[in-house]
């Protein structure tokens, strides 16, 4: 498992599983001869994505974003159809850190589309159950509405196994929620209507997780947004705003999905990466 220092902060990644996804959906309108200089796919068009929570302890909790796959959740036709190369293997990442499920204290939702929230509840024999039963799991107000009321589009990502078990341990927010001093969750809203970001701030420096408004760092690009977004006007929107205030202050930026890079840092146009932290588990693609 890979591991970044940041001041107080000791931020693990975790394996939560790894799928694939078609290059078109995740590119959108971007011709392929453009992205695929960016990020490789295989012969069917598929492009590597992790699903990997990152642990963050600090401060004598333990922190979680997103959730992973989780293990024996999906069914083969679904394994097929998202390119599941591997199924989440949480509990043993969180053994070899000396931690169980039940160490985990907060849970940091940024939506729940099912590659983000199907670590949320697993299996205990025939019954789901709490993954994280002592945690408080954060989410924006419009995503913990819109999952448990999902519309013709989202239903197929919003799973009503993912949230059921669970919701009495869900705390929700609006614009922006201060977990701790130092972890801060922002609505900007774009792949979902709910969707947030988190910004870990140590010092005079800070480690921005954009989540699934740039995924991976081929999306750095604004206008460089999924076919699954949403509101991918409120996507190109965000990014702006974020990538502009992260380039003149200096930010690193983590990630969830990136099969290449764990943390980059570009320079102050946003053109060459000053930083980096690459990814060492091996590839699929």
């Amino acid at each position: 498992m890979d591991t970044l220092q940041f001041h107080d902060m000791t931020l693990t990644w975790l394996d939560g599983g790894v799928v694939s996804y078609d290059g078109g959906a995740i590119f959108g309108v971007v011709p392929k001869p453009l992205w695929s200089r960016k990020y490789a796919s295989n012969d069917n068009n598929q492009i590597e994505n992790a699903t990997e929570p990152i642990l963050i302890q600090y401060q004598g909790k333990n922190y979680l974003i997103d959730s992973g796959i989780e293990k024996g959740k999906l069914t083969e036709k679904q394994k097929r159809n998202f390119g599941v190369h591997e199924e989440s293997t949480i509990e043993e990442s969180l053994e070899s850190l000396n931690l169980t499920r039940a160490d985990i204290d907060v849970v940091l939702m940024t939506h729940m589309h099912f590659d983000h929230a199907t670590g949320l509840t697993r299996y205990e024999k025939d019954q789901l159950v709490s993954s994280f039963p002592n945690a408080t799991i954060y989410m924006t107000q419009i995503e913990w509405d819109e999952v448990r009321e999902p519309n013709i589009r989202s239903k197929s990502t919003y799973w009503k196994q993912n949230w059921e078990a669970i919701q009495d341990q869900v705390v929700t927010f609006e614009k922006e929620l201060e977990v701790v001093p130092g972890i801060t969750m922002y609505h900007t809203g774009g792949h979902s209507r709910g969707h947030a970001i988190i910004k870990l701030t140590q010092g005079n420096e800070t480690l921005l997780h954009m989540a699934d408004i740039m995924p991976i760092h081929a999306q750095q690009n604004p206008l460089w947004v999924m076919a699954y977004d949403d509101y991918p006007m409120d996507t190109i929107y965000a990014k702006q705003a974020w990538l502009a205030e992260a380039y003149k202050n200096g930010y690193k930026f983590i990630f969830y999905h990136d099969v290449v890079y764990r943390m980059i840092q570009w320079d102050k146009e946003g053109k060459e990466m000053i930083a980096t932290l690459k990814r060492s588990k091996k590839r699929y693609i």
